[in-house]
């Protein structure tokens, strides 16, 4: 059963193309298996979440990490009466539109477009995406999703203005979104501060006194999961202390969203679009504590001086290949060449660069920067 406010398919706005009914299939399935069949989809197996390859293969990378985000998603959706199919697709092509290299390969991205007065943003990366650059069907171009997850795909994780913005006007800039696709910023949070803390511990770069010290929360858990446990290896002790963060977050993302929504008196989805702030949130004691963690995270793993020489090495191969192309733009493959007499060069680029896999960047840079 759906709560009242949650979205209903047979309400969707529809596609920018309309298409017939499917059979067995209502609009947002459809729309996740597009997006689990898109090209995009396939490549993040191969690009970096916080770990690149050359550092190891036992972590997790985007794709691995997009799943968990669905997984957490449709559980919480389920529990908040909100429509599964919907935060499905969503939570699947959340993270559609990010480059190579994780967030070094965005910075650099960025930091090159901006040199030609232009910007990179892998949020509207990914609605291009769906929208122009998959191939797959006859009678039109990208995936022709429905407006629900092409409105989500931009609005998840920010508000954008029409003033600053206004190719997006049709999203409802004024407005939030539904429900259920403020939950992915939020589930994407719970996802990657656990499982980072996760893959840093194997990774032999965080340690557990360090962890502790630093973060309450964590300290709590893991004295009470060896309380427990107190004959175990001291990384099934972790694990369990981990779980528990994961599941106590999860807990307060549902019960605390529910109390909010029911304090704001939001009976329907029009009320969600109109309330002036958010309602799917934590509560201020666990925002507190993701934070803690947030904070923890960057200074000892993101930032960490074992990361810094695959940064550097990221954000250089990214810039460089960057700066290759507009020099000699020949060198591009002939659709970008073709792209490139009706779209700003620059652009162009960005868009190659941002659809590559790890490996295929290496590829490229050792083909035309290092001849």
């Amino acid at each position: 059963m759906l709560a009242d406010y949650a979205v209903r398919v047979e309400n969707s706005r529809g596609r920018r193309h309309p298409e017939p009914p499917h059979p067995y299939r209502n609009d947002f399935q459809r729309d996740r298996d597009r997006v689990v069949h898109a090209r995009a989809f396939r490549r993040l197996e191969a690009k970096t979440q916080v770990f690149t390859r050359r550092y190891s293969d036992h972590f997790r990378n985007r794709l691995t990490h997009t799943i968990e985000v669905a997984q957490i998603s449709r559980t919480i959706a389920a529990q908040l009466g909100l429509n599964s199919d919907l935060v499905e697709a969503l939570a699947l092509v959340h993270d559609l539109g990010h480059p190579p290299f994780g967030h070094s390969g965005e910075k650099a991205l960025d930091a090159a477009m901006r040199e030609h007065g232009l910007s990179f943003d892998h949020n509207l990366h990914a609605l291009r995406i769906v929208e122009d650059f998959e191939l797959r069907y006859a009678a039109f171009r990208g995936l022709n999703l429905t407006f629900e997850v092409r409105e989500g795909i931009i609005k998840h994780s920010h508000d954008y203005s029409a003033k600053d913005h206004p190719e997006l006007a049709e999203y409802l800039l004024d407005l939030r979104p539904p429900l259920e696709a403020q939950l992915i910023d939020l589930t994407d949070e719970i996802a990657y501060n656990t499982a980072d803390l996760d893959d840093g511990y194997e990774a032999h770069l965080l340690v557990i006194d360090q962890i502790a010290d630093s973060v309450e929360v964590f300290k709590r858990h893991y004295q009470e999961a060896k309380g427990r446990y107190p004959d175990v290896p001291e990384k099934l002790v972790f694990n369990e202390a981990v779980k528990s963060i994961f599941n106590a977050m999860v807990g307060d993302l549902i019960n605390s969203t529910k109390q909010r929504v029911q304090s704001a008196g939001a009976h329907s989805l029009e009320d969600i679009r109109r309330n002036p702030e958010r309602l799917a949130a934590f509560s201020s004691q666990v925002e507190e504590q993701r934070r803690q963690l947030k904070e923890f995270l960057y200074e000892n793993l993101y930032y960490s001086p074992a990361l810094a020489a695959e940064k550097e090495d990221a954000e250089r191969i990214t810039s460089e290949l960057f700066a290759h192309w507009m020099e000699e733009p020949d060198d591009l493959p002939r659709n970008y060449r073709e792209k490139s007499a009706h779209d700003p060069l620059p652009r162009v680029i960005c868009d190659y660069i941002a659809g590559m896999t790890d490996p295929f960047i290496y590829q490229q840079y050792e083909k035309y920067c290092c001849a």
